[in-house]
């Protein structure tokens, strides 16, 4: 029974050498390294040749191993007649390694930034491409579900079914929302505004567009020139939230105006108001 139990104990204390062995490799050390490092703690002052004896560390490579590890300041050399090693405390040796890497990223984040103020005058930035609109109705509710303090949205009757149910839950929460839509809209809100219109001002009446834009931060902007083959760019970029944001607030604006004078402004610059770009209008 006590050979068993004895047997259990060293399977399970090889398993778990195994495991930081590899944890070790992932923080930078080598196979060998890190066996003579777990070889080295707790024991006494060892030699070479004793500790690759301990850890099957080659003998032809234990003494290269062990200047690396003092390299790395994981080992102590003590004397040299023989020369014999002691590892450096884990806890010490973790603190080295974290303090390491706490400074490797701070330069390299000091050398990012002064290559981005070497390029400032131009500057890439990634979108999003979506091409159904599965995939489009999905970003918009993750969006607006993910809004704290206010949603812009734009878009059409038939594609608000998807959509009602997050802003409805985004007005709960308190987030203010400026929605317009193109036809018959039931959506009620507790704040901010809702504004539905009949495309006054809409030249194409095949074509469809949506848009979002949340906290200054969040946007997409999709269009489907023939009303079924999407295009769509979406991002975390002020930059496009602001242009969607406000392109958003000047349509609402906009079909404020035509719910009181599109007859007029329609007799004056045409269906579409397409008159207002005419050469020669005054």
């Amino acid at each position: 029974m006590t050979i068993i139990i004895t047997t259990s104990v060293g399977s399970r204390r090889t398993q778990m050498d195994r495991d930081i062995v590899g944890q070790l490799v992932s923080l930078g050390f080598s196979q060998y390294e890190a066996r003579a490092y777990i070889g080295l703690i707790g024991q006494e002052p060892m030699t070479g040749y004793a500790l690759g004896n301990l850890t099957q560390v080659p003998q032809p490579k234990v003494y290269e191993t062990l200047r690396r590890l003092a390299d790395k300041r994981a080992v102590i050399q003590i004397g040299s007649d023989p020369a014999r090693f002691v590892a450096v405390p884990p806890d010490h040796l973790l603190s080295q390694l974290d303090g390491d890497f706490r400074r490797r990223l701070a330069e390299a984040k000091a050398g990012l930034a002064e290559i981005g103020r070497n390029h400032g005058e131009e500057e890439l930035r990634v979108l999003r491409t979506l091409r159904t609109w599965s995939a489009i109705e999905r970003r918009a509710v993750a969006l607006i579900d993910a809004a704290e303090r206010h949603v812009s949205l734009s878009t059409h009757s038939d594609q608000i079914a998807g959509i009602e149910s997050a802003a409805r839950r985004a007005d709960v929460r308190g987030v203010r929302l400026h929605v317009l839509c193109l036809g018959g809209l039931g959506l009620e809100l507790s704040r901010g505004q809702v504004r539905s219109h009949d495309g006054v001002f809409e030249p194409d009446r095949q074509a469809r567009k949506f848009a979002v834009a949340a906290d200054d931060r969040h946007a997409l902007w999709a269009r489907a020139a023939d009303g079924v083959r999407w295009e769509c760019m979406a991002a975390s970029d002020p930059l496009l939230a602001a242009v969607v944001s406000d392109h958003v607030r000047h349509e609402l604006r906009l079909q404020a105006v035509a719910a009181d004078f599109g007859p007029e402004l329609e007799a004056r610059y045409g269906p579409g108001l397409g008159g207002l770009l005419a050469p020669g209008t005054a």
